[in-house]
């Protein structure tokens, strides 16, 4: 294998345990300024929201994709080209539902390297960030969804899971002209 190869991947690799570690203090903080889990995850799914209507912008000028023309090809996207390029990682997409419902497995999932809930925080839905990237990177492209998480590998499941739902397909919004 290329040396160069070797070493970006080390990158990504070394990219993707400081995001885990400086993901996990930004949980902690949270869960110091806020009083119930509730709260907790709603921030990271804002936080997460927010991250994923600009990761669009930097993906599609930097990915060279073609458009997508249907929901399918988009979430096959999101999940091959999308997370390898920010998380390093590439989910399974399954159990589709008329093209309109599909599930993400991330069975290696960079967030939860080095974590472990304790008990008493077993309401908090650590990878919220993830479901707001998510949710965030599709209305960005017209696709208003719901994103929830159905299987948490921090709660005793085998792989995190996200259930990604279609709502609507927004109308593509013309820019404003200048005054």
């Amino acid at each position: 294998i290329n040396t160069e190869i070797m070493a970006r991947r080390e990158a990504r690799k070394m990219s993707a345990e400081l995001f885990a570690f400086t993901y996990g203090s930004l949980v902690t903080q949270l869960l110091e300024d806020y009083e119930q889990a509730e709260d907790v995850n709603k921030q990271l799914h804002t936080m997460g929201f927010n991250m994923g209507t600009r990761m669009v912008d930097d993906f599609l000028a930097s990915a060279g994709q073609d458009r997508c023309h249907t929901f399918k090809d988009v979430c096959n996207v999101l999940a091959r080209d999308g997370f390898r390029m920010f998380l390093g990682v590439t989910p399974i997409v399954t159990n589709w539902v008329e093209d309109t419902q599909c599930t993400l497995v991330l069975e290696d999932n960079p967030l939860t390297m080095f974590v472990e809930l304790p008990e008493e925080q077993s309401d908090i839905q650590y990878c919220s960030l993830i479901s707001g990237a998510i949710r965030g990177a599709l209305e960005s492209i017209n696709y208003r969804t719901e994103v929830t998480i159905v299987k948490d590998i921090l709660k005793g499941d085998h792989a995190t899971e996200f259930c990604i739902k279609l709502v609507e397909r927004l109308e593509d919004r013309a820019a404003p002209e200048d005054e």
